[in-house]
């Protein structure tokens, strides 16, 4: 059953393509953990939210109770990025003067619409709550984005880890040569080379532009320590695991494929392919032709990913909604 191969995993991604069930699974997952007595936190990553609806509450982006156990979230990815540009732009004003402010302004106003942006905040955000949640609940479960977003989130910390090294090493030359630089100035006279450059003997103040580089430097090796933590707990198996979320059928068949590639190439362990709605064999022929198709689609699938535990979770009838709907679909994962 699905929850045999999560056992001790701290964090984990229900993913897959939209509308195969992943937050009615990670949902299902929450709950079935929380009965075993951990402490779970539900995040939603998904702009198209489900978790309110599935279980008929109202989640934004504070911590809601939704469950015995069961903490859920909401992570907005405008409101994020909103959040974070507002943020960043604050700190570089307070790095320029006064008279560029209108242009720092201008700046980021243009940033909100810039690839990657969203992208970026919603992995600050991600990497705050994984390593801080993780303090205060025994699991933490993702319901994330369709496919797409959620590569290239997900690939994010490896991507800004080697972009942020890049930029503290151009800083670090540059530093290098400033100071390079300093040690060719003509010396003053009646005092030496360093007390020219200091103004006399002792510390002096730092220059305004010495502040804003230590600044920057503080700022850029906080950001890379922040993504080379989220890099190491994505990466590490013991603590993380990533499930696949699919309907037996060509599309999710072929997109999953694609996508154990992907989280395989970015480091993370797919614990398992979680094969949702599964068509019954004895509730009339239409069903049974239905469970035959998908049987030749699971035939693919496992044919490609011999390596990849394959869990079927049956088709139900009713809506699945509210809290006793979810402790049901609960008990099908073992």
């Amino acid at each position: 059953m699905l929850l045999n191969h999560l056992a001790d995993r701290r964090i984990l991604f229900f993913g897959g393509k939209g509308g195969v069930g992943k937050t009615t699974l990670a949902s299902a997952t929450a709950s079935a953990l929380a009965r075993t007595g951990k402490t779970v936190l539900l995040v939603s990553t998904d702009p198209a939210h489900n978790l309110g609806h599935l279980w008929d509450r109202q989640v934004g982006s504070g911590l809601v109770h939704l469950a015995p156990g069961i903490t859920g979230t909401e992570v907005d990815p405008g409101t994020t990025a909103a959040a974070h540009l507002s943020a960043v732009s604050a700190t570089v004003k307070g790095m320029m003067p006064e008279h560029l402010h209108r242009e720092v302004e201008r700046y980021f106003d243009l940033a909100r619409a810039s690839p990657g942006t969203h992208e970026a905040a919603m992995l600050e955000r991600i990497s705050e709550i994984a390593t801080t949640g993780l303090e205060s609940h025994d699991v933490i479960i993702f319901d994330t984005a369709p496919t797409g977003h959620t590569i290239r989130l997900l690939d994010l910390p490896r991507l800004m880890t080697a972009w942020t090294e890049g930029l503290l090493s151009r800083r670090t030359k540059t530093e290098r040569f400033a100071d390079a630089l300093k040690g060719l100035e003509p010396r003053s006279r009646g005092g030496s080379q360093g007390e020219a450059r200091t103004g006399g003997r002792g510390s002096a103040p730092r220059s305004a532009q010495e502040s804003r580089d230590a600044r920057i430097r503080s700022i850029l090796e906080a950001r890379q320590a922040l993504f080379h933590r989220m890099h190491g707990l994505l990466t590490d198996a013991d603590l993380t695991a990533f499930v696949v979320v699919l309907t037996a059928e060509r599309l999710p068949v072929l997109e999953s494929v694609a996508l154990h590639g992907e989280l395989t190439q970015t480091g993370l362990d797919v614990a398992a392919l979680a094969v949702n709605r599964r068509s019954p064999t004895d509730q009339g022929e239409f069903l049974a032709q239905r469970h035959a198709a998908e049987a030749d689609h699971l035939a693919s699938l496992q044919s490609q990913l011999p390596e990849v535990p394959v869990e079927e979770v049956p088709l139900l009838g009713g809506e699945m909604t509210g809290p006793a709907a979810v402790q049901r679909f609960a008990e099908l994962l073992g």
